[in-house]
């Protein structure tokens, strides 16, 4: 560093600036896509906890009759 210019560290700095601010739109946009994600799947989760549900409620006793081997 001493030695060098001040616009030639002026340079270096707003290169990784520049840098940085890419990375972070980068990784903002890979969180956003992950939260898309996990909420389709918190959504399908929910579907299928309800269709459970409402099959369980569907049995006459509720509950799963025994297997053939009993």
């Amino acid at each position: 560093m001493p030695g060098e210019k001040p616009d030639s560290r002026i340079a270096d700095l707003e290169a990784r600036v520049a840098e940085q601010e890419r990375v972070i739109a980068d990784l903002n946009e890979m969180v956003v896509a992950q939260w898309r994600k996990i909420d389709s799947l918190d959504r399908r989760v929910g579907e299928l906890r309800d269709e459970f549900e409402a099959a369980a409620l569907a049995r006459p006793d509720g509950q799963e009759p025994p297997p053939p081997h009993y």
